[in-house]
């Protein structure tokens, strides 16, 4: 079983192993028509029931071909230019070449002891994003496995900055269209179930500053705490940006920690276009990014920013087998002692590799497009009367529904668009999100492919109206 290691007598074993699996997936992608093939979680699980663990292969090929049958066959092609459902990009080519990099050597990103370089390069990829925000000499951060990691994190310092021992008295300000992960966070950090207070939003699904102050204001009169604003640059259901220049200025009026929920639109950091959609970022105490959302990095690469390093301690343990405190004397720099996490993987060398081939302008050029389509996206749609579409974009998001000519029954209309997603996944032609407003089904174009185009936006809202419509003529002639 020792041929199975990865060393030096065994490199050209990897190499071959490696390279067949890439060829594999190569020619899948190659060939791959459509997003998802439509296979039903019935169809699915009793093939990959029947596999016996304890059973092994031995044979590189034969378990390719076993994984062929349980998961490359059937799995969800973020690539392809009509998938459009969720956060989830295509990944460009020199961060698959960082992944490749960093499994293999296997540097573990906690102390420098076991990654040396790897911790200078994560630090220098911090430095160049706190430098894109704009936070200022003092900044920091880590990089973490997700935005709702790095809300969690950015949060639990907030809690600590608060300075109260009064957990109960604390209060969290984010929009009604805010990412579940404050809440979640709130309780994880031990908060009360009073502690998040939503804030509602306009008619462009952004955070109302005038509620916000009376809010802010409310929570001085009632003695309370006011831990920590959470602006979002890029909600999840809507693309939509708070004003962080007006919110920031009532963070600092009230003296509280401004957070700005970044994972989404950080794309913007790198935009030729549109950069000034998030200006007022700068002004933000700490910062959430998920590289791996618009920065077109594969699934994981995020981090949490913040404009004062020192906060970073509130996350710090010294442990005497890994980072004793006289490491901090010796100068040697330990990521772990700003991290919720010890093992973590080398993620930044996927952005950095990306960023030493194509440069900033060329992911900023990427994020530009998707960003356009959407607009032209929302001409498309406010102009077909089949389709009621929420906001103007102000990233890549569209959010509409179908709206049958005959039917005005809003019930029937939310079965006829759950219908036509469910449907639509079905066939596999397509993958669309859904979502609620006010109380209604909508459903959610999620544009992070420069390869789609205002045809497959087109094609796909055929479809859409196609379903919807067949499924309200079938429940006519069963109401008959």
């Amino acid at each position: 079983m020792r041929s199975h290691l990865l060393n030096d007598t065994t490199a050209e074993q990897y190499r071959r192993s490696v390279t067949e699996g890439v060829e594999r997936v190569a020619a899948k992608l190659a060939t791959t028509d459509r997003p998802f093939t439509g296979v039903t979680v019935d169809a699915l699980s009793p093939r990959i029931d029947a596999i016996d663990l304890d059973e092994p292969l031995h044979d590189t090929a034969a378990v390719l071909d076993e994984l062929e049958d349980v998961y490359l066959r059937d799995a969800v092609y973020f690539h392809h230019p009509r998938y459009l459902a969720h956060l989830n990009c295509p990944v460009v080519i020199p961060a698959l070449l960082g992944e490749a990099v960093l499994s293999a050597v296997n540097s573990s990103l906690d102390t420098w002891d076991q990654s040396a370089g790897g911790t200078l390069i994560e630090r220098k990829l911090i430095d160049w994003t706190c430098a894109r925000i704009g936070l200022g000499p003092a900044a920091d951060g880590v990089f973490t496995s997700g935005g709702t990691q790095s809300n969690l994190q950015a949060l639990l310092l907030a809690r600590e900055e608060a300075k109260t021992e009064d957990f109960a008295d604390l209060r969290i300000f984010a929009s009604e269209a805010s990412h579940f992960s404050v809440r979640k966070s709130a309780k994880l950090l031990g908060l009360g179930p009073d502690a998040v207070v939503s804030i509602p939003v306009d008619r462009d699904k952004r955070m109302q500053t005038v509620a916000l102050a009376r809010e802010l204001e409310r929570c001085a009169r009632d003695g309370l705490v006011p831990m920590a604003v959470v602006a979002t640059g890029g909600t999840t259901d809507f693309g939509s940006i708070d004003p962080l220049p007006e919110i920031a200025g009532l963070c600092e009026q009230y003296g509280v920690w401004m957070h700005v929920d970044a994972a989404y639109g950080c794309g913007l950091l790198a935009s030729l276009k549109y950069r000034d959609r998030i200006t007022g970022i700068e002004r933000a105490d700490s910062v959430t990014v998920d590289y791996h959302k618009s920065f077109f990095q594969p699934v994981s690469s995020s981090a949490v920013l913040v404009r004062d390093a020192a906060t970073l301690r509130h996350a710090t343990y010294h442990a005497e087998y890994l980072n004793p405190r006289r490491m901090v004397q010796e100068r040697i720099p330990n990521q772990v002692d700003k991290s919720l996490q010890t093992t973590r993987r080398f993620d930044a060398l996927k952005l950095w590799m990306t960023l030493r081939v194509m440069g900033a302008d060329g992911i900023g050029a990427l994020f530009d497009e998707v960003c356009d389509l959407a607009a032209e996206g929302w001409k498309l749609l406010a102009a077909d009367p089949r389709f009621d579409v929420v906001v103007q974009p102000s990233l890549s998001t569209l959010v509409f529904r179908h709206i049958p000519a005959d039917v005005t029954d809003p019930a029937e209309i939310d079965r006829a668009n759950l219908y036509a997603r469910k449907a639509l996944f079905a066939s596999g032609d397509a993958v669309v999100a859904g979502t609620k407003v006010a109380g209604r089904h909508y459903l959610k174009f999620t544009l992070l492919n420069p390869e789609t185009t205002l045809a497959d936006i087109a094609a796909v809202l055929d479809l859409i109206a196609g379903h919807a419509e067949q499924y309200l003529g079938d429940s006519l002639d069963r109401a008959s």
